[in-house]
């Protein structure tokens, strides 16, 4: 119903408990669209509470709030992903109910997918030729005629012929890049690094990477033909990042291997398929409709959206109507890596699709919608979800001053950090001083990369995905840097002394710990007489030996010592006929402890209040 409202604006007004869902960076044209009112209204009715905003500005969640109070609404403010669930839901896909509801019997054995990660110049793409080459089905040349960014590759294991998928992305930034969409794709990462050169800086951030997404890792040590090649300094230099060789006692596959002479491709391919058998559960339904993540996409001139999918759960069939993102269209063709064509594709297998009606982004999700028109719908509506976000570019992720409130909703137990100095020497003084402060177990504190020089456009990347917050030791932003950090609301500091840092960081971790609360106890009281009331139930006509009982507190009943009654409430106290708030020591009063009637004389009352404790 129309109702007038502050400056007599007609707005359709809530019973005060109407509940309005709307996405974080939302504006006030949301909040019209989703109550049919004119937002033109809605500007009027803000600037009477004392706010000034434009129809189409991102609103925070508590001016939000003070406008829906007004108006009888209740605000719920809910992440992308779930109003991307519910979008779906509204089409009676439901992706969470599908997962939960399949059985041992339909889960079957999917191939492992792989990344190779590591240094420029360490070998990654001749390693991964040389892999290409030993593939059975391709032939001697390697036969790829196409390149689609991700590929199979068979090898006997156990006596079983095993596919293994590898996708080909440019290194770690693609990696982070997919997985600051929500695209989980990689099960493995293999780190390759040279023999002859050592654990280079670009190795640690990739192994970074692949760490913060808990993904099990294969070190692949090439170039160990070449003079000066030493390997098993390698071996040593990664234990300090946490990857201990099994012959050194630790979980961590290492395999030498020379990608320009072939040698040790074979062993690298078993080490992958025994820590995928070791480490992971890799199985997925290929009998249901397919979803999966889109790798690489492109426009090619002649065959339009060309899109490299990977196929995560179900089978992707020509013909099937799908949507990835904002991209949307029907599957008239699919190849596989060598070009051919294919009717089908089941879990773990990278295929080139055409027919999408736009080029979605690395790392989009896809899925099979009911038919054509839906898809469509989906692809729209994701579309003006999207535009809406931009308008609220500037979302604030962490900063050290927030952590409290975060903790608070249950969203931060880790403070992860990324540290940028300008030489090796200060940023590992600053991790190790760190790391020495003790806050107590209920806190952690990760320092998910380190680095020396300028912080890049990749340090603000692991930030976002990992809601980090960037500390620089004697360092800037690179070129264009600070644009994207303000962009994604990734909060940098800048530091020149060491102990400024600590400090900063020490004062954060203890916001985050949880309060701790005491008892304090506020007085007693003796029982000398019980009344009988039908009204108020027993009545404990008591003396107060010390303190002060008051109204509305919790209380306890004692025995000889021993508790009879806890979690109680002071919920009536009386001097002679009058009700009072509080009685004092050594004065008479009548206390009724509600619905608990077990009290008798010689009983004593105690009561207490739960007061948060200061921090050492």
């Amino acid at each position: 119903m129309q109702a007038p409202s502050l400056g007599g604006v007609q707005v359709p007004r809530g019973n005060g408990s109407t509940v309005v869902r709307l996405r974080h960076g939302s504006s006030l044209n949301d909040f019209a669209d989703k109550i049919d009112a004119n937002p033109a209204s809605l500007v009027t009715v803000l600037f009477h509470l004392g706010e000034m905003a434009t129809a189409t500005q991102s609103l925070d969640e508590d001016t939000f709030g003070t406008l829906a109070s007004e108006l009888g609404y209740v605000i719920e403010m809910v992440s992308a992903e779930e109003e991307d669930r519910e979008l779906l839901g509204a089409f009676d896909i439901d992706l969470d109910a599908e997962l939960e509801g399949e059985s041992d019997d339909e889960l079957m054995p999917r191939p492992p997918v792989v990344t190779v990660m590591g240094h420029v110049d360490h070998g990654k793409t001749r390693l991964l030729d040389a892999i290409r080459q030993t593939d059975v089905v391709s032939g001697e040349a390697g036969g790829i005629t196409q390149h689609i960014g991700a590929y199979q590759v068979r090898r006997e294991h156990e006596g079983v012929d095993r596919p293994i998928t590898f996708i080909d992305t440019p290194g770690h930034e693609a990696f982070t890049a997919m997985r600051a969409r929500g695209a989980q794709v990689t099960d493995i990462a293999i780190l390759v690094v040279a023999a002859d050169d050592g654990v280079m800086p670009q190795t640690v951030e990739a192994l970074n990477h692949a760490q913060a997404a808990n993904v099990p890792i294969v070190v692949a040590v090439n170039k160990v033909d070449k003079e000066g090649a030493n390997p098993d300094k390698i071996r040593q230099q990664l234990t300090e990042y946490n990857l201990v060789a099994e012959e050194y006692g630790g979980e961590t596959m290492f395999v030498d291997v020379s990608a320009k002479q072939n040698q040790g491709i074979d062993q690298l391919l078993e080490a992958v398929l025994l820590t995928a058998d070791a480490s992971l559960d890799l199985r997925a339904n290929p009998d249901k409709d397919a979803r999966g993540v889109a790798i690489e996409a492109n426009l090619d001139k002649g065959r339009g959206a060309v899109a490299t999918v990977l196929v995560q759960s179900g089978t992707l069939r020509v013909g099937d109507a799908i949507v990835a993102g904002t991209a949307h269209g029907r599957v008239r063709a699919m190849f596989d890596e060598h070009g051919e064509a294919v009717t089908e594709a089941g879990p773990a297998r990278p295929v080139l699709v055409l027919g999408l009606a736009s080029v979605p982004s690395a790392g989009d999700t896809f899925l099979v919608a009911p038919d054509e028109r839906t898809a469509r719908q989906i692809a729209e509506k994701r579309e003006a979800a999207e535009r809406a976000a931009l308008l609220a570019k500037r979302r604030k992720r962490i900063s050290l001053e927030d952590f409290t409130q975060a903790l608070q909703q249950g969203k931060v137990e880790t403070l992860n950090l990324v540290l940028k100095g300008d030489v090796s020497g200060a940023v590992e003084a600053l991790e190790d001083a760190l790391l020495k402060i003790d806050v107590g177990d209920e806190v952690e504190l990760r320092v998910i990369h380190r680095g020396v020089g300028a912080i890049t456009q990749n340090d603000v990347n692991l930030a976002t995905v990992d809601n980090a917050v960037i500390i620089g030791f004697n360092v800037k932003f690179g070129e264009r840097v600070e644009d994207l950090a303000d962009r994604e609301g990734v909060e940098v500091k800048f530091y020149s002394v060491i102990y400024q840092a600590i400090d900063d960081v020490e004062a954060a971790l203890k916001g985050m710990l949880k309060p701790e609360y005491e008892e304090a106890q506020l007085g007693t009281a003796e029982i000398r007489q019980v009344f009988r009331s039908s009204k108020f139930g027993n009545i404990a006509g008591s003396i107060v030996r010390s303190g002060t009982i008051r109204r509305n507190t919790k209380a306890r009943v004692l025995r000889n010592g021993k508790i009879v009654g806890d979690d109680l409430t002071i919920e009536s106290l009386r001097r002679e006929k009058d009700d009072v708030t509080e009685v004092r020591e050594g004065f008479e009063c009548g206390i009724g402890l509600g619905s608990f009637n077990d009290v008798t004389e010689g009983d004593i009352i105690e009561t207490f209040e739960m007061r948060e404790k200061p921090r050492a």
